[in-house]
């Protein structure tokens, strides 16, 4: 979880999204994830900026918001076995920050697995 490889198919797929870039039209918000595998933690974040959008590695200092979850739950949501709303529903997915700025987000960033579906089609999993 969390390879190069994996980072650059998911910016890749997230350029390419135009419900994001749509999204992020007049505002900034940089998303941290942070995956959880044993006694390592992975990261990478999400960053939605005026039209512009970016995957890069590593913890974002400046995060507005960050999510949380296992590996095993992370490995799921990105093979589209598992929303990420369900896993948050059930508590596998922890949220941290202003939740609030998500809000105006939320219909671009509920199509995020169809958005990042060419990575996993590539074969390209972290």
């Amino acid at each position: 979880m969390g390879t190069d490889e994996w980072i650059e198919g998911l910016d890749r797929a997230a350029r390419a999204s135009d419900e994001l870039r749509e999204a992020s039209r007049g505002r900034r918000v940089v998303i941290g994830q942070a995956v959880v595998d044993g006694d390592r933690t992975h990261r990478w974040h999400v960053v939605l900026d005026d039209g512009e959008v970016a995957i890069r590695p590593g913890p974002a200092d400046d995060a507005d918001v960050t999510f949380t979850q296992d590996a095993a739950v992370a490995a799921a949501v990105a093979r589209g076995e598992r929303s990420a709303r369900s896993a948050f529903i059930l508590g596998e997915i922890r949220v941290g920050g202003d939740v609030s700025l998500l809000m105006d987000l939320g219909p671009a960033l509920a199509d995020l697995g169809d958005v990042f579906a060419p990575a996993r089609d590539e074969g390209v999993e972290g």
